[in-house]
């Protein structure tokens, strides 16, 4: 799914081949394409200037392309993880180095996490040795419903991870927002409409006969600087709104489809209320969140179009919101004809996405539960979240011009055990160590005598 309002540059940035792109050939692999089909024995997968060329059996290595022998091993994409925190934070007790909430901000809509994600993030380090190479990261719902604005990121090596700021906005409409807008899920919905109303009001205000959305604004990396004729306009609002300028213009672009906007929502009857939210503002880009209980609304879901990311392993109910939580929720969904995508858990670990979706194939053999083909358990941690996102074609698929993101394992992905052994972003190997495996390699085969003398009883 292609999003309306992808910004050019940030395309571009993309698809463009690093400098230091390596034309390399993966052969005697097991391969997945990340497309849905099942895995491919004894397959070849060519990448030449940060692209992929060809992916499957019966593939022909070009001259000059180095080979690399998978010794039977397998080659995936890299993994594509959505609604993460990744570079958002370090310690998570330690209030300073953690960015994911902003209780007492004055802002809520306008927060962007962009120009605070952090490349050096051990998150980041670990989660590329995970096989994650491409994320959606956003900051959490806290003081408000709205959560700001999440960017798409990277995790090469380099120091620019922000590949699109400003992708989509967040926002809760379950028991977290009730407790948030003021006690009760009335408020909460009449919170979201208000400010999509206000929004809608601000964007027309902001209309000049003969003035495009794009000339309105310019953009200078992530600066936006708004066109002066607009400035008086801007002051011009009703005395009775109670977002601020910037909040109200952040959600321009969602109230106009521009921007999509991620909705964590877990009861049935709180989907139905999300879904009706495109009755009164047809032109929302809806994406949901969680969907505990999606399962029983599927055939609505699908039939408004709205894909879902949510948490396979979610089976007994947390909170009442959580009632009708079963592992089959994934199954039964696409089963619907939802496009589902696969998140980890609270979005800390995304590296678990793994582990999830092998769970989901395991569900399969079980009588009576609806789990998924190792297919389609694969594309809804790799190629669907990238469609979700807006880079269908581009990221999480081994097909010819998708970006050379492209990960060795030494066994089945899905299995627990299983670690990748090389990782490729842009078609550059990237660096696999960290924090977590300095230290296992420091400790691994230490003898007591090398204990520091704390140690000493």
């Amino acid at each position: 799914m292609k999003r309306i309002g992808m910004i050019a540059a940030s395309m571009l940035a993309f698809a463009c081949a690093p400098l230091s792109a390596q034309d390399f050939a993966v052969t005697n692999a097991t391969v997945a394409l990340g497309d849905g089909s099942e895995p491919i024995e004894g397959g070849t997968v060519v990448v030449r200037e940060g692209r992929v060329v060809a992916a499957g059996s019966d593939v022909a290595i070009p001259t000059g392309v180095t080979a690399i022998d998978a010794g039977g091993g397998w080659v995936t994409p890299g993994l594509f993880a959505t609604v993460t925190t990744l570079g958002l934070w370090d310690v998570g007790a330690v209030d300073e180095s953690n960015d994911t909430r902003a209780n007492d901000a004055p802002f809520s809509a306008a927060l962007d996490a962009a120009p605070v994600v952090n490349p050096n993030s051990q998150h980041i380090l670990i989660h590329r040795a995970a096989g994650i190479t491409r994320a959606a990261t956003t900051t959490l719902p806290s003081g408000s419903i709205f959560a700001g604005q999440g960017a798409i990121i990277d995790l090469d090596s380099d120091d620019r991870p922000v590949v699109e700021p400003r992708a989509f906005q967040m926002v809760t409409l379950g028991e977290q927002s009730a407790r948030i807008a003021g006690g009760s899920r009335v408020a909460a919905h009449t919170l979201i409409r208000n400010a999509l109303r206000e929004a809608g009001s601000y964007g027309d205000a902001a209309q000049i006969p003969g003035m495009s959305s794009r000339a309105r604004e310019t953009r200078t990396g992530d600066e936006v600087r708004i066109d002066p004729r607009l400035s008086g306009r801007e002051t011009e609002r009703a005395g009775d709104v109670l977002l601020t300028r910037f909040d109200a213009a952040a959600l321009v672009p969602v109230v106009r489809g521009e921007q999509q906007l991620y909705v964590a929502v877990d009861r049935a009857i709180d989907i139905r209320s999300a879904l009706a939210l495109k009755e009164e503002f047809p032109r929302l880009d809806l994406v949901l969140v969680g969907a505990a209980e999606g399962w029983l609304v599927a055939d609505e879901i699908a039939a408004a179009g709205v894909p879902v990311i949510a948490e396979a392993l979610t089976d007994l109910p947390e909170r009442f919101e959580q009632l009708a939580a079963t592992q089959s929720n994934v199954g039964r969904m696409m089963r619907a004809g939802v496009q589902v995508a696969i998140a980890a858990s609270s979005g800390e670990n995304p590296r678990n996405i793994p582990q999830a979706a092998g769970n989901l194939v395991a569900l399969s053999r079980v009588p009576g539960a609806d789990g998924l083909r190792w297919g389609e358990a694969f594309a809804a941690i790799s190629s669907v979240p990238a469609a979700i996102s807006g880079y269908e074609g581009e990221a999480g698929v081994l097909a010819p011009g998708a970006t050379g993101d492209v990960v060795i394992w030494d066994g089945d992905p899905l299995e627990v055990g299983s670690v990748p052994v090389r990782v490729f972003i842009g078609g550059v190997e990237q660096p696999l160590d960290n924090h977590q495996s300095r230290l296992k390699e420091r400790y691994r085969d230490l003898d007591e005598t090398d204990l520091p003398k704390a140690y000493d009883r």
